[in-house]
């Protein structure tokens, strides 16, 4: 990105997909992260056209809450075990008894999740413990491949607060959490806020990604957080939804706001100062990828090159609002928000003989859009302003999506110029800590352009608005099905008002 935040070149290697053991288990390896990294830093000063010499600052995003453990000599101990992975229900479990969720909450702003870092170290240090003692030091995603460019150990806020470890209101490590678990401190990277500089480019890693040595390096930010800034998510009222493998509705806020049910995440921001909250849907694009990978594009035309995604949208459009009845539950990878649950299982109900694929991919599409909806629900009863909401992943990049999207929301959403996402926001990032802006806000407000709004149609709302409320049902049917000899009440659904629209 140059001065003026423009994008002049990027590169891509694609990475090793996750490995699942078992299932609901999540696992890749670091160093096919840094292969790949390297590898498209090349490709993007190629792209370039120009020397090393002009990159003043590098930026880092990547996906949040996975652990990678190393050794004493920096070799990585086994697979980091990621974001989606739900193994650690019984860790959960655990941390509940020992500090009770409020306390918890009140602690670290979140209550115990299965997708948190420190779950996963606790699963490690009770499952694997010869794998535990060699563990030296734990760095997230992202901190793995800045540790392989620059040797230095560092973490930015808003992705330290996706590991339970950090006191999230103050924006340090919580030591009252570190003390009750038993982590030695010693094991966590040094704590940065994300446009500060935390290190330089080393000579083994400028040999590796092409680099100049010495190029400066801030700390950046986890996909979200680095997302949002790309999307100038910085001030409270700007709402985004993005729809990548997961999704996420993400708002800023002047300071760490609650939800004392523990539906929706409260972390640091990117931004000195500030905090954002956002709800998360764990299968979002995964649905639509999944069936993708299992049911195939559908058959393309002669010399039809275009994306599978923009086929099985097209293959959608053929299919009316609220698909004739057709629902999507989206739960391939358990569900966070609302229900925290990750024994949820996904659903497709209300087939006939007269439905097809294409209700099929309209209600996948619809069904994402309804869960991102209930983030939305419970930021109205936190009375967090939504002014506007922008689209940020692969869900903006298609006309059908971003219309569902719009009226199932009931609001106007925008896509923004840049369709880098997290990258962007990560050279927004790098930017302001080479001196090119004064602040993020500063940067955000020269770069981040709106390329489009979309209305929501009256009519569909409406209908979108009905099936929402036959949505919210699906949950705690489901739920009553897999538990029938369960005495729990249906859950934090229920509990939940539907409004007309979000605002």
């Amino acid at each position: 990105m140059d001065e003026h935040g423009r994008v002049v070149a990027s590169g891509t290697q694609v990475h090793a997909p996750f490995a699942s053991a078992q299932p609901g288990w999540a696992e890749q390896d670091p160093r096919d992260w840094w292969r790949a990294c390297r590898l498209a830093v090349r490709r993007a000063l190629d792209a370039l056209g120009t020397s090393a010499e002009e990159i003043a600052c590098a930026g880092f995003s990547g996906q949040m809450h996975g652990a990678v453990l190393l050794d004493a000599r920096d070799e990585v101990v086994r697979p980091a075990i990621i974001w989606c992975d739900q193994r650690t229900e019984p860790q959960v479990q655990e941390l509940s008894d020992l500090f009770g969720a409020d306390r918890l909450i009140r602690l670290t702003c979140n209550p115990p999740l299965t997708n948190f870092t420190l779950t996963k170290l606790l699963w490690v240090r009770e499952n694997e413990p010869r794998n535990w003692e060699r563990v030296a030091h734990v760095m997230l995603p992202k901190d793995y491949v800045r540790f392989q460019l620059t040797g230095e150990r560092a973490i930015d806020m808003a992705d330290a607060s996706g590991t339970l470890l950090l006191d999230v209101a103050k924006r340090q490590w919580s030591s009252e959490v570190l003390s009750r678990t038993g982590i030695d401190p010693q094991l966590l990277p040094s704590l940065y806020e994300s446009p500060a500089v935390c290190g330089r480019v080393s000579a083994r890693g400028a040999e590796a990604a092409g680099l100049k040595p010495g190029t400066l390096v801030v700390a950046g930010a986890g996909d979200q957080a680095a997302g949002a800034v790309g999307m100038g998510i910085v001030r409270p009222g700007t709402v985004s939804a993005t729809i990548g493998t997961s999704g996420v509705v993400f708002a800023a806020t002047e300071g760490p706001a609650l939800d004392l049910k523990g539906r929706i995440h409260t972390f640091c921001h990117a931004i000195p100062g500030r905090w954002h909250v956002m709800g998360v849907t764990q299968a979002a694009g995964l649905s639509l990828r999944w069936f993708r990978d299992r049911f195939g594009a559908g058959l393309a035309a002669p010399n039809d090159e275009r994306d599978p995604y923009e086929r099985l949208c097209e293959e959608a459009s053929a299919a009316p609002p609220a698909s004739d009845g057709v629902f999507w539950a989206p739960y391939l990878m358990g569900e966070r928000t609302p229900h925290c649950d990750p024994n949820a299982r996904a659903a497709l109900l209300g087939l006939s003989a007269i439905h097809t694929r294409a209700h099929v991919i309209r209600a996948i599409l619809e069904g994402v859009a309804f869960s991102l909806r209930d983030s939305f629900t419970i930021f109205r009863e936190m009375k967090l302003p939504v002014d506007r909401i922008r689209l940020g992943g692969g869900g903006a990049r298609s006309s059908l999506w971003r219309q569902i999207q719009a009226d199932v929301y009931g609001h106007a959403v925008e896509v923004v110029q840049a369709e880098e996402g997290a990258a962007y926001g990560a050279a927004i990032l790098a930017g302001t800590g080479a001196g090119n802006w004064r602040s993020v806000d500063e940067a955000c407000d020269a770069v981040v352009r709106t390329a489009r709004e979309i209305q929501p149609d009256p009519k569909n709302s409406a209908v979108l608005d009905q099936a929402y409320r036959t949505y919210r049902r699906i949950y705690p049917a489901l739920q009553a099905i897999s538990n029938p000899g369960s005495t729990e009440p249906a859950a934090q659904p229920a509990a939940i008002s539907v409004p007309d629209s979000i605002c």
